[in-house]
């Protein structure tokens, strides 16, 4: 017997690739349960379904930044509770030192729908009850009409996973510029957002007061620090400055759209501007700017 729920949930992380760096991504999660009935006459409730295997996602990859650890680019070492992981990538070293939950490390070359979902069904079949007898999970992305942007940030007033200093999200954007729609500037954050940590202007630091592994060969003509302490614990990151965005406030998506729709405005004064900005799938938030003529 199978067992099957589409859009079980939504992993919401980032990953490291030698090619593009450090992505923020959503992916959603379906999944098919193999197995014999139970005292119930069900392969698993559906409440339980849905319950213990998000909780399970969520618990392993959700707000994570996932590393490959067999990438020769990648290097990482843990004492206790803390890691240090270094990445050389096409844009630049990438440096972190935080709490292990901040990480997933998923052992392949490369993150991708299938290292991910080896990783998670592992973590799965430990989680299920006997009678399910295989599991099958489907990742994949959100097809979008309109432009959208892979961004990476950490929320650190948050007082759940989102205070983790690089997780991401893949997220359309949608402005509308006096009342119409405005591709051009759904395009223009698109383009600007590819790719991008985004950091708060409080968070910012020189990389030298940050406590990095001892191979990290860093400074502040490269590379932006990014450091806070948060309830999870003590988070420093070192970024290429090209990929970087530092905002003057947090990163929440409230902020993010009313930054749109305020940089957009100020670009051109004599236009309203409405900004429709997600995070991630089916969440956002919406800001409105008017005209100052």
């Amino acid at each position: 017997m199978q067992l099957f729920v589409k859009d079980l949930t939504v992993i919401d992380f980032s990953y490291l690739c030698p090619i593009r760096g450090m992505v923020g991504e959503s992916w959603i999660v379906d999944v098919l349960l193999d197995g014999g009935l139970d005292e119930q006459n069900m392969v698993l409730d559906f409440a339980k379904v849905k319950r213990t295997i998000k909780n399970t996602i969520d618990d392993v990859a959700d707000h994570r930044l996932l590393i490959p650890t067999a990438c020769s680019e990648v290097r990482w070492q843990q004492q206790g509770d803390r890691v240090w992981m270094d990445f050389d990538s096409q844009q630049g070293s990438m440096h972190l030192a935080c709490p292990s939950q901040a990480f997933a490390l998923i052992p392949s070359e490369i993150i991708d729908f299938d290292s991910v979902n080896k990783f998670l069904q592992k973590a799965l079949k430990e989680a299920l009850p006997a009678n399910v007898e295989g599991i099958s999970l489907t990742l994949r992305n959100e097809i979008h009409d309109a432009p959208f942007y892979h961004y990476t940030h950490g929320l650190k007033k948050h007082d759940g996973n989102c205070q983790r200093i690089a997780h991401g999200h893949r997220s359309p954007v949608t402005v509308f510029e006096n009342g119409v729609a405005a591709p051009k500037w759904d395009e223009y954050w698109a383009k600007r957002w590819h790719d991008i940590y985004l950091g708060s202007d409080e968070d910012c630091v020189s990389v030298q007061t940050l406590t990095l592994s001892p191979q990290t060969q860093v400074n502040d003509n490269t590379h932006l620090g990014f450091h806070y302490q948060a309830p999870q614990g003590d988070f420093q990151l070192a970024m290429p400055k090209g990929c970087c965005d530092v905002l003057p406030h947090d990163t929440t998506v409230e902020l993010l759209a009313d930054y749109m729709a305020q940089t957009l405005s100020e670009k051109v004064p004599s236009s309203d501007f409405k900004v429709i900005a997600y995070e991630g799938i089916g969440k956002g938030a919406i800001a409105s700017r008017q005209s100052r003529s």
